[in-house]
């Protein structure tokens, strides 16, 4: 993998975790890298300069024993030799062994109590032409610098010193010891600094956040504190002025809809009492007048059975008979007269018997309703499922259809499906459109909901659910805040309904 893709890796790690952590992760790894390059550098430099130490410690110690071993070997005193190399061995720590050998190379007397090792003779055997000579031994022990002095420029032997590091290690681990402790410490600290630090800089960040979420969920009173007089402070700030312009603009945003609210209903009321009075001048002015009409043609084609003019009176009488019956149709188009006086039900079997006979499409209809609903929810509840029964004459292509209606406690449920080619409902439908819209702002005004199923080859669903207990039909007016709106097939589902269960009575 490229660096690029590490880095990006790295990022999406690193990115993930709260703002807490990078700064605690930061400021314990800077602390740890700190103290660990300072750990190395140290041990380096303590090692090298005691290193120099135990080498020069090395030969002046086998210089000396060199010197003061000079007289017994002449003198032939191994008595002395050996006391002199026991008293060396025992003022110096560091000491590991020390022995005397002669030109030939043979052991005059050593520090080695279970035997002389012979092959140290030849590791480090004394040069006459110098003054002396260190190699390094690793034993089982550690490293041992051995330094070989001949005495009397090698005429009467060597004296041989080792030295062990033995010390060196210990005062390095000692130093190492205290350097870890020192950065435990340090983090220790580090921490409850990085601790403090991030709850500063967090907290009034935590707030923001949790101020952000209540206005997300509509709420606009939170108000954040100024914590200091910083960047986190103008923040505060900033947001504090943000949320009291959007609590102005939902404030008016609000009057703004009750107002549109309040007007919508008072258009709907105004049409169907307009249709109301015309459907009453058809039915008891025109329609009078054309009976009227309907009877003296059919006195004239009695009284007028040798009159040239008898055909021309039937073909008034049948003209006038088609238009009374188009004026009763248009009449009750308008405002069936049924819904007024017999109620809801009623006027839907109606509505559907003459829809069936007029498209020649079957449609079952069951509504189970034991008492009449308020006019309000009969009138919109029927105006909807008329809208809806447009729709599939006109864009379904059917083969059948169903209405059910039922109430459920203080919910009054409709529901009308057909079996057509249905629609995309993220597709804009054009003219159908504005149906669609006039049946949600219905239902919007009752505070109900307008739900819309549908998919290619698949048909439609229109379900419908108005509460009997809505401020619009208990004062008339509503002024309750607006329905959530959604937009399906182009048309504004205003509400849709969660968890809408079965629908008995009616097939899928």
């Amino acid at each position: 993998m490229t660096l690029q893709t590490w880095i990006r890796r790295f990022w999406d790690f690193a990115g993930a975790v709260s703002v807490r952590t990078k700064i605690l992760g930061i400021v314990l790894g800077f602390i740890i890298l700190l103290g660990v390059g300072v750990t190395v550098q140290a041990r380096y430099a303590l090692a090298a300069t005691m290193t120099a130490q135990l080498e020069e410690q090395s030969v002046s110690v086998s210089r000396d024993l060199a010197a003061r071993a000079t007289d017994p070997i002449l003198l032939n005193d191994l008595l002395r030799l050996q006391d002199l190399l026991n008293e060396t061995l025992t003022n110096d720590p560091n000491v590991r062994y020390a022995f005397l050998v002669d030109p030939r190379n043979q052991v005059i007397a050593s520090t080695f109590e279970g035997g002389f090792p012979l092959d140290l003779l030849s590791l480090n055997p004394a040069q006459p032409n110098k003054h002396h000579r260190t190699v390094l031994i690793q034993t089982d022990e550690g490293l041992v610098w051995d330094t070989a002095v001949p005495i009397l420029d090698g005429k009467i032997g060597s004296a041989r010193i080792g030295l062990s590091d033995t010390s060196m290690q210990a005062a390095l681990s000692t130093l190492t010891a205290q350097l870890f402790l020192t950065i435990l410490l340090v983090s220790a600290t580090g921490i409850l600094v990085a601790v403090f630090l991030t709850w500063v800089l967090t907290r009034p960040i935590l707030a923001l956040v949790n101020a952000t979420k209540s206005v997300a969920k509509g709420d606009f009173t939170p108000r954040v504190p100024r914590w200091a007089n910083d960047e986190i402070g103008d923040l505060a700030d900033a947001f504090n002025m943000m949320t009291e312009e959007l609590a102005r603009t939902d404030e008016l945003r609000r009057e703004r809809e009750a107002l549109r609210r309040q007007l919508l209903e008072k258009v709907i009321s105004t049409q169907e009492d307009e249709r109301r009075r015309i459907a009453r001048e058809l039915h008891d002015s025109t329609s009078q007048n054309l009976t009227s009409l309907i009877v003296g043609l059919r006195i004239m084609e009695t009284y007028c059975a040798h009159c040239e003019a008898q055909g021309n009176a039937t073909d008034l009488r049948k003209v006038a008979s088609t238009t009374l019956d188009e004026v009763h149709d248009l009449s009750m188009r308008l405002r069936p007269r049924v819904l007024d006086d017999l109620g809801l039900a009623a006027a839907l079997e109606r509505l559907a018997h003459e829809w069936q006979a007029r498209f020649k499409i079957p449609v079952d209809i069951a509504i189970q309703l034991n008492e009449r609903l308020p006019g309000d929810v009969e009138t919109a509840i029927y105006r909807i499922v008329q809208e809806t029964l447009t729709n599939v004459a006109r864009h379904a292509q059917a083969k059948s259809a169903s209405i059910f209606v039922e109430r459920r406690g203080d919910i009054v449920r409709a529901i009308v499906e057909d079996d057509g080619i249905g629609f995309d409902v993220n597709t804009n439908h054009g003219e159908r459109h504005l149906g669609l819209l006039g049946m949600c702002e219905r239902a919007e005004l009752l505070n109900g909901t307008l739900t819309i199923e549908s998919a290619p080859e698949h048909g439609t669903s229109v379900l419908i659910e108005i509460p009997l207990h809505s401020p619009l039909l208990t004062i008339g007016t509503t002024l309750a805040s607006p329905v959530k709106a959604g937009v399906v097939s182009g048309a504004t589902a205003r509400s849709k309904v969660e968890g809408s269960g079965e629908r008995p009575g009616v097939k899928s």
